[in-house]
C-alpha cells in the first residue's frame, strides 16, 4: 500500500478471473478510488475508497499445516485477506501467487472449464509451517467474465 498524506493511497490486490476460454488468470491490481472525507458526520478527514457489494456473507477460515485443497472455482466472488500465516492460489494458466497477512485477493474463477487434466477453477493451500488464518467475504452477485482488474 502506498500512503501520503498528500497523496491519494493506492491498496494492491491480485484478481482471480475467467476468460472467455473458461482458463483462470490472476492479475496484480490496485484500488486508486480514495476520497478525502469523514468517515461519519463530525469526524476528521481520512482515505476513503466503498466498494460496495450487495449480500456479504463474512467466513473466518484456518487451514491447517500443509493444507492443500482441490482443483475448485471459488464458491461465490469474494475478496480473501490473510490475517496470519501464508498461503497460495495457482491459476489454470501456471501462475502460482503467494500470500501472507494483509495481502489481498478477489476470487471470481466461476465459469471455468475443465482443462486436459480435469483442473477447474483454481489451487490453493497453506505455504509454511504454521497454519494460514484467512477472513472471507463473499457476495451475492453474478460474476463477471473477461473484466481483470474491475475494482479501481
Amino acid at each position: 500500500m502506498q500512503n501520503n498524506a498528500s497523496q491519494k493511497p493506492t491498496i494492491d490486490y491480485w484478481h482471480v478471473w475467467t476468460d472467455r476460454d473458461g482458463i483462470s488468470h490472476q492479475s496484480r491490481c490496485q484500488i486508486e478510488d480514495f476520497i478525502q472525507k469523514g468517515i461519519a458526520p463530525d469526524t476528521s478527514p481520512q482515505w476513503l475508497s466503498q466498494l460496495k457489494q450487495s449480500g456479504a456473507t463474512i467466513t473466518f477460515t484456518v487451514l491447517p499445516v500443509g493444507w492443500i485443497g482441490n482443483w475448485h472455482e471459488n464458491p461465490k466472488p469474494q475478496w480473501v485477506i490473510p490475517l496470519s500465516g501464508r498461503w497460495f492460489v495457482e491459476t489454470m494458466d501456471g501462475q502460482r501467487v503467494e500470500m501472507g497477512p494483509g495481502e489481498i485477493s478477489f476470487g471470481e474463477d466461476q465459469g471455468t472449464k475443465a482443462d486436459a487434466q480435469g483442473h477447474k477453477g483454481h489451487l490453493s493451500g497453506t505455504v509454511g509451517d504454521v497454519p494460514a488464518v484467512l477472513i472471507m467475504v463473499q457476495f451475492e452477485e453474478t460474476p463477471t467474465m473477461e473484466q481483470p482488474c474491475r475494482f479501481k
